[in-house]
């Protein structure tokens, strides 16, 4: 063996392995020593700028502070990017849209919207204005950058020595930042946002042009925004022409507009303003000889109000409207709504005292309510307890947990992919991850089995969850989606309603159900004229059909089993004695937020209710509870007649029965009336509008000649015959009450009580 090693070179071999071994250590070496002079050659050097002492003290100081306040700095980019995402200058800077409001009738509801052209100049808003605003808001606003730190130190020390919120620390250009880009709940993320917003105004804009958008943009009561528009308002004058007094009375206004409006509450208007005009003194802008005169007259209110403005709605269709006048070139426009005031007030009276009247007891300050007809038309939208304090309209903009409201989207998916309301499930489910579903009142479910009808009418978590399981989240989201529900993510508790939707979207979710599986994205503008009266836009004309996005059998199992959840169910208190009414309760872990989202075949309506913080009621509220009977004190008076249509996959029910067979003898003796009770007249009139004048004249002419054919006289205009006392159209008296417990002008009793 080892011959043959030697024969093969092995020797060589080895000799060469060794060399190489030894060339390797040599250049290590030599690298080490290299790098070791390096070293001490760089300590040598850099040895002079070694500091000793109080310069030590002073380096580290410097260093310790770049450290923290890079480390600070981006805490604060951090904390800035929120603000930031709300910043938008659209909001205030374009304005160019001025719109004038019509209610579904063609009446003029109110106004939104600013012409520059028209806007009152700084130089002519008087002093005495000016001065009133920053005596009572900011009296350091030209001296300091968006946060006046000496008046919040001053209204904290006021505050604490008054054991009560007696000053504002708010800047005027934080309150301008709160009220053009966010909502007035109370919380510290919305303070850090305002404080942001408030160095970025101040960055972007001169003081003067701070002062003119809070002038101009103020909410000052009555539906008036802005000095000039509450001057026209509450003087029926311009604000160039307002006295001290007046002046006075404006600037009250900014901290509680409806609390101090004159046309609310005038004892307190006067004290406010006694307030504002001892302001003026002590700041220095005013003598109190000059005051005075304004205490011995106070400024004289003019009541120029037509309607209640329905605010939230108005906010909600400007929108609507910018969105459709878009690239038209058109900017001085008139919009007709679909809003009825008649339900507007009912939604305002059924929602608004409940939460001032027992807000208190059940621990939640704010709420929402909107309501639509089948389609999508919204006919009334409470966005919040009080517009004159907030108006951040919950109703479209809050993201709330709808809970147990949110499982009709998974019945439906599940119906969708073969599941039948008789379709027998049991009270389990699998766990998701470390997250099991268990139901309201506490375990994981009893293991029974029971019909998918019933699982729902007792809103039971474990079956939603499992359901979410087996049909696929992915599919659920879809289905959403279609409906026009935007957000909604995948995750283990999704059936339960972890993620928030706005009420508005929820109520349109519902409508494609009620109306047999249409799309019923909601709207509020019909028609959009020009100045010049040219009609630029008509919703019937410009859009298309809504596409069926739900089968007509799913929508119809839908209704079938929420009918189920009001007859046999959560939500019994939402029951209507004269039709059939379906929908779905709601109530968020907490809870926080309490929901009842339910239809009947003419109506879809949505309430809300809970905090603005977020924070938890009082245990025990559900949406069965609280929700569901404001819900049936609205539908109940929304109603006028029962001439109602019936939900799709239900029978109908025996008072629709009784209002049909009346219209039927109707028909049959007063064709006139029964047209104008079925709106048969108002369709037939709306559609004759469309003609062209020349087919309207055509047929004019053919009827003419029909009339003559039969040797009748065309009558003028005026001299119709009168129908008889007992059939005359508004003559309700006379006619028979078909429904039990209804009267004719006030519509179907409500069994509830909100008081």
């Amino acid at each position: 063996m080892s011959d043959w090693f030697f024969k093969q070179g092995g020797r060589d071999k080895l000799s060469n392995l060794m060399g190489l071994d030894a060339k390797i250590d040599s250049t290590l070496s030599e690298t080490g020593s290299r790098i070791r002079d390096a070293w001490n050659a760089g300590q040598t050097f850099f040895a002079r700028f070694q500091l000793t002492g109080w310069k030590r003290l002073l380096n580290e100081l410097a260093s310790e502070s770049l450290t923290l306040g890079a480390g600070g700095f981006v805490v604060l980019f951090a904390l800035a990017i929120p603000a930031f995402n709300e910043f938008d200058e659209g909001r205030f800077l374009t304005g160019q849209y001025s719109v004038k409001f019509l209610d579904k009738d063609g009446n003029e509801i109110g106004k939104r919207g600013i012409l520059h052209n028209d806007a009152v100049p700084l130089e002519e808003i008087p002093e005495s204005v000016i001065k009133a605003t920053m005596a009572t808001e900011d009296r350091r606003f030209f001296e300091h950058y968006g946060i006046d730190v000496l008046g919040t130190v001053r209204a904290l020390a006021e505050n604490l020595r008054a054991n009560d919120v007696v000053q504002g620390g708010s800047s005027l250009t934080q309150q301008l930042a709160k009220n053009l880009f966010l909502s007035s709940e109370r919380s510290l993320q919305r303070k850090i946002k305002e404080l942001f917003l408030s160095f970025l105004l101040e960055s972007r804009f001169t003081k003067r042009e701070i002062l003119k958008m809070y002038l101009d943009r103020a909410y000052m009561g009555g539906g008036a925004f802005g000095v000039e528009a509450a001057s026209q308002f509450y003087f029926n004058k311009s604000v160039r022409d307002v006295t001290l007094a007046e002046a006075a009375l404006l600037g009250g206004l900014y901290k509680a507009p409806t609390k101090y409006a004159p046309h609310i509450n005038l004892p307190a208007a006067r004290a406010r303003t006694n307030e504002v005009l001892q302001n003026l003194v002590e700041a220095g802008f005013y003598s109190a000889a000059e005051v005075h005169e304004a205490r011995l007259n106070p400024a004289k209110i003019v009541d120029t109000r037509v309607t209640d403005s329905p605010d939230w709605f108005l906010d909600y269709a400007f929108e609507e409207v910018q969105k459709l006048a878009e690239g038209k070139g058109q900017y001085v426009l008139t919009a007709r709504t679909t809003i009825d005031l008649s339900l507007q007030k009912a939604a305002d009276d059924a929602i608004v005292p409940f939460i001032r009247q027992r807000g208190r007891s059940l621990r939640l300050n704010s709420g929402a309510l909107v309501a639509m007809e089948t389609d999508g038309a919204v006919r009334a939208m409470v966005g919040g307890p009080d517009y004159g304090e907030s108006q951040f309209n919950r109703a479209t903009s809050a993201r709330r947990q709808p809970g147990s409201s949110f499982k009709v989207y998974v019945y439906a998916a599940a119906l969708e992919r073969g599941y039948k309301p008789t379709t027998s499930v049991r009270d389990a489910s699998r766990s998701c991850g470390r997250w099991s579903p268990s139901n309201y009142g506490g375990g994981g479910g009893s293991g029974a089995r029971m019909p998918l009808w019933m699982a729902l009418a007792k809103s039971l978590n474990t079956v939603a969850a499992e359901l979410s399981f087996a049909v696929g989240r992915e599919n659920v989201i879809e289905l959403t989606q279609r409906l026009g529900i935007k957000g909604i993510r995948k995750s283990c508790s999704m059936a339960l309603g972890d993620y928030g939707i706005t009420p508005l979207e929820h109520t349109g979710g519902f409508a494609t159900f009620a109306n047999g599986g249409k799309r019923a994205l909601p709207f509020a503008v019909t028609e959009l004229y020009n100045s010049k009266g040219e009609l630029i836009y008509s919703r019937e004309r410009d859009e298309p059909a809504p596409p069926q996005i739900v089968k007509p059998d799913v929508a119809a199992g839908m209704n079938w089993m929420m009918n189920k959840v009001v007859t046999d169910g959560t939500a019994q208190r939402a029951g209507l004695e004269f039709t059939h009414s379906a929908g779905k309760t709601g109530t968020s872990s907490g809870p926080n937020d309490i929901w009842f989202v339910g239809h009947t075949g003419r109506y879809v309506a949505s309430v809300w209710l809970g905090n603005d913080d977020n924070r938890p009621m009082a245990h025990g509220n559900t949406g069965g509870q609280i929700a569901a009977p404001i819900w049936h004190d609205f539908m109940a008076v929304a109603h006028r007649d029962m001439n109602i249509p019936t939900l799709p996959g239900l029978d109908p029910h025996p008072f629709q029965l009784a209002e049909q067979e009346r219209i039927a003898e109707l028909r049959r003796t007063d064709p006139a009336l029964a047209a104008q009770l079925t709106g048969e007249a108002e369709a037939a009139a709306k559609a004759s509008r469309k003609l062209p004048d020349a087919a309207r004249s055509i047929l004019r002419e053919m009827a003419e000649d029909l009339r003559k054919a039969a040797g009748l006289e065309a009558k003028p205009a005026g001299t119709e015959t009168p129908a008889p006392p007992a059939t005359r159209p508004g003559n309700r008296a006379a006619l028979p009450n078909p429904v039990p417990g209804r009267t004719a002008e006030t519509g179907p009793r409500a069994s509830g009580s909100l008081q």
